[in-house]
């Protein structure tokens, strides 16, 4: 596959899970009614590993583990860590808000990356992500105390964890012929075991079973945890890791969205500039540069 192809496709994967992830904060936060934060992210993550290995064998993929160390270490970080982190920011932060707070994951990546793998960004990368910086604090609105600290942390902390997954998946590729799919079913089969090992310790309070936690569940295990999570890690491989990771943003301005138009958490002026500065810059960053003449 020719760079300009694989770049397509990871950009049309990326569109894809922008939208089932954007739409799932949505979920996430609703779902909070039925049952505890940690039990959810267990359930879903449990649910997410019988769906990727039943696809890998369906599609007579190798099922041999990867690399245990990193592999390990990407499920801590990108399954148990950030799972629990916002799915605890949620219980009192709003789901749009939550979504923006994780996703200042690229701002993470893109220091990791340059320390882990030499990704250095470009001055006109460093532009762009200097216009991004710019929006997120116009819609985080440090200087407004309507997020909660706790809330914001959790959330914030979230997505440092996330950036620490992207930076060692994307070395793992480059160290080895690994399958994204086996890859995303192995590192979430460890993190949703610290997952369910958590929930259990914290016993949190009865679930209350009905259809929208079933139908939350099915999504989540289906979509959100399992073949999002596949398509995030084709993206990654196929990507530079700070272009990965800014591109990313298209995310969570889609889940201020959803969250404004279904749970009615409209953002302020603030937000609205910060969202479309945020715009700009993923444009600038994902458009491509003008060919050099002869």
């Amino acid at each position: 596959m020719s760079n300009a192809s694989a770049r397509r496709s990871a950009l049309i994967a990326l569109a894809i899970l922008s939208l089932v992830w954007g739409f799932n904060w949505i979920v996430m936060k609703a779902v909070l009614v039925y049952v505890g934060p940690l039990t959810f992210s267990a359930m879903r993550y449990v649910f997410g590993t019988a769906v990727l290995f039943a696809v890998l064998a369906l599609r007579g993929e190798n099922l041999a583990p990867t690399p245990w160390r990193s592999t390990l270490l990407i499920g801590l970080a990108q399954t148990t860590a950030f799972q629990a982190l916002v799915q605890f920011a949620l219980t009192t932060g709003g789901a749009g808000k939550t979504a923006l707070l994780a996703y200042t994951m690229p701002f993470w990546v893109i220091p990791l990356a340059w320390l882990a793998l030499g990704d250095r960004p470009s001055p006109r990368q460093w532009f762009y992500i200097l216009v991004a910086a710019a929006g997120l604090v116009l819609v985080l609105e440090p200087w407004n105390a309507r997020v909660g600290f706790a809330s914001a942390m959790l959330a914030l902390a979230g997505g440092a964890a996330w950036a620490v997954g992207t930076v060692v998946s994307k070395r793992l590729f480059l160290a080895a012929p690994i399958s994204p799919l086996r890859l995303t079913a192995w590192q979430m089969l460890y993190g949703a075991v610290f997952l369910v090992a958590l929930a259990a310790c914290l016993h949190e309070r009865t679930t209350v079973w009905s259809p929208a936690l079933i139908g939350a569940l099915i999504y989540n295990g289906v979509l959100s945890s399992g073949l999002a999570w596949a398509l995030w890690s084709f993206v990654v491989q196929r990507l530079p890791a700070n272009v990965a990771g800014l591109a990313s943003l298209v995310t969570p301005l889609l889940g201020v969205g959803f969250a404004w138009t279904i749970l009615g958490e409209r953002p302020d002026v603030s937000e609205s500039i910060g969202i479309a500065v945020i715009g700009a810059a993923l444009f600038g960053v994902l458009r491509p540069r003008a060919a050099s003449p002869r």
